[in-house]
């Protein structure tokens, strides 16, 4: 941050905490970063695209490896970029990706990666910065990003690279403790720091039986094997890392700092005060950003989009989220016109048994589907839910969402480790019949790359063993519910790690803009950005707030023909919002564009233009 405040300069790779103001010594680098490496990325394999660019991105099958068994470093690296640029932007050429708004330029320059622990965790998070040789060390900006859901560390790829790279700018990441270093049980096999799979005895980014970082970087003798099935950071570190989120990101942007004096060091030393920080992320990552707003003098500007962001006083995702998973696969069936996905079938025949199961506990009243399902709706509605926010989340019914985030959520919340998940969940390889099976060589091989960070996905599914007919989901969801609703042991551990979770105020006089699509159907403005932005502005907070209609939750799922039909991308917003506080910070007699309810609408079987997104200016 450009200020003239005295603060500690960041020397080496200096710890999260910072620097006392009584001068107490850093703890020693060993216990900060672990397994730094870094990387060239130049003419046919860029920082943005990996070399595929908005072509090879578009292919509708992932970039191949030489061995499906042991693929290499750098094609693991370029496999995760097609995943994770797919997983969060709209790249369908109606959808104006490249020409309307965004773009992907052939980037070349360095990347660093390292392994990074908060004070207090267990397991590290990864830490990445992307340093375009474009980069300028006379005007010198670092993007600092958190990936979004749980994904890995190319997770804002999309979002923070895709703006800052080309502008010059260092771009630094944090999977946030989350990510897609899973560890196959039953083989011993966990993912090494470069991606690949490593096996028992080697360092391993997260073992859930033992701890990665320089202190400890194997696994204990013995404890190779320890249950069956699949173990990942998010559910099984018992670090609750949504609690330390804004701590990540920070470590983020130190890392930047310390590797640009190592690429730079006849421009040395980049500090806090004479190098410009953005932090900027969307979903998870959005509320990252904004939790790291909450810590110190810092940053510049933050621009949070669609953020999974939880104030005192206002339902949490874990509520809504258990809430929607039993109630609103019967509730959508109310919805006149809802949107269609290919698992709309299924669903539709999902939520019928739900409308009786409901029913049958008393939870709804008797009469028809159509009945029940009015009823589940009015109930959702008078909880906080919008229509809107229904409609859209029909998304989340079809792909049985509400059910996977609620199930990793509890265990995270709780700190519960392998084998203690309080509703039974697991999570492995299956067989056709959804039995449990072990993960095959190419299978293990693929996770870190082709992950979401929450399974189901690359090839991993969720093992329930509450399931019965004739609503085989219910049992566990109700487990899941109870875990908010309930007053036991186990309710009152998922009930501590939400409250740990809970954001405060942004610092006083840091620009702040928060976008969010009124549409979301996932993380619903009502329930995040809403109380969020008020309790800020009514705090006399620089908070500015664009309220996006005709958006939901995933850029992803616009490849639908139904969603493209019916809602606009969020990313574009999320750009421009970028661009002003950019403007704003060149010159701060520039202001901040004021609040605005934009009036964006999706262009149906048409091109996307600038005339549906109406971007403020």
């Amino acid at each position: 941050m450009m200020t003239t405040a005295l603060r500690c300069s960041v020397l080496g790779l200096a710890l999260l905490a910072g620097c006392a103001s009584t001068g107490a010594p850093s703890p020693p680098e060993s216990e900060m970063f672990a397994f730094p490496r870094h990387s060239t990325h130049r003419q046919a394999d860029d920082l943005l695209t990996g070399g595929l660019g908005l072509d090879g991105l578009r292919a509708a099958a992932p970039p191949a490896f030489a061995d499906p068994v042991a693929p290499t470093a750098a094609e693991l690296r370029r496999r995760a970029l097609w995943s994770n640029w797919r997983g969060i932007a709209d790249l369908a050429p109606a959808g104006g990706y490249g020409t309307l708004y965004g773009g992907m330029p052939s980037v070349p320059g360095r990347e660093f990666h390292a392994l990074a622990t908060v004070p207090g965790a267990r397991h590290p998070h990864r830490v990445m910065v992307q340093v375009p040789d474009a980069f300028d060390a006379a005007r010198r900006c670092v993007v600092v990003t958190a990936s979004s859901g749980s994904r890995g560390i190319y997770g804002a790829i999309a979002v923070a690279g895709a703006w800052g790279l080309p502008r010059g700018c260092a771009v630094a990441y944090t999977d946030k403790g989350a990510g897609t270093d899973y560890f196959d049980l039953d083989a011993g096999m966990g993912t090494g720091s470069d991606g690949t799979v490593v096996g028992p005895g080697q360092a391993a980014a997260f073992n859930p039986l033992g701890n990665a970082s320089a202190t400890n970087p194997a696994p204990a003798a013995g404890s190779e094997r320890a249950g069956h099935g699949v173990a990942f950071k998010h559910a099984h570190s018992g670090d609750n890392p949504e609690a330390d989120w804004g701590a990540h990101v920070k470590q983020a942007a130190q890392f930047a700092l310390a590797q640009l004096d190592e690429a730079y060091p006849q421009a040395a030393p980049f500090t806090f005060d004479n190098t410009r920080v953005i932090a900027v992320g969307i979903s998870n990552g959005g509320g990252a950003v904004l939790r790291a707003a909450e810590q110190g003098d810092w940053l510049d500007a933050v621009v949070a989009g669609e953020p999974n962001v939880s104030v005192d006083g206002v339902r949490p995702l874990y509520d809504i989220g258990t809430e929607a998973g039993l109630l609103m696969p019967c509730a959508v069936l109310a919805v006149e016109d809802r949107p269609r996905s290919p698992l709309s079938a299924l669903a539709q025949k999902g939520g019928e048994l739900r409308c009786a199961s409901l029913a049958a506990a008393g939870i709804l009243a008797g009469g028809d589907v159509a009945a029940q399902a009015r009823q589940a709706h009015a109930q959702l509605r008078a909880s906080g839910w919008t229509d809107a926010a229904i409609r859209a989340g029909t998304l989340s019914v079809d792909f049985d969402l509400w059910r996977a985030i609620a199930a990793t959520y509890a265990s995270s919340y709780g700190r519960f480790g392998v084998g203690e998940h309080p509703c039974g969940y697991a999570w492995s390889a299956l067989n056709p019949d959804f039995t449990a099976r072990a993960a095959t060589a190419s299978e293990r091989a693929a996770w870190w790359a082709d992950g979401s960070g929450i399974p189901p996905g690359a090839g991993i599914g969720l093992v329930d063993t509450k399931a019965a007919l004739p609503d085989p989901t219910l049992p566990g969801l109700q487990c899941l519910r109870a875990l908010w609703t309930g007053e036991d042991a186990q309710a009152r551990r998922v009930h501590a790690g939400i409250a740990q979770t809970r954001a405060g105020l942004p610092r006083a006089g840091l620009p702040v803009l928060v976008i969010h699509g009124r549409d979301d159907g996932l993380l619903p403005p009502a329930f995040t950005s809403d109380p969020y932005v008020a309790r800020a502005q009514a705090a006399g907070r620089d908070v500015h707030y664009w309220q996006v209609a005709n958006a939901q939750h995933f850029d992803g799922f616009l490849a639908l023909p139904d969603y493209r039909a019916r809602y606009v991308p969020l990313l574009p917003y999320v750009y421009a919002a970028l661009d002003a506080v950019m403007a704003h910070l060149d010159d701060p007699a520039r202001p901040l564009p004021a609040d605005a309810l934009v009036p964006a609408r999706a262009s149906g079987p048409e091109p996307l233009t600038a005339a549906h997104l109406a971007v403020p200016r």
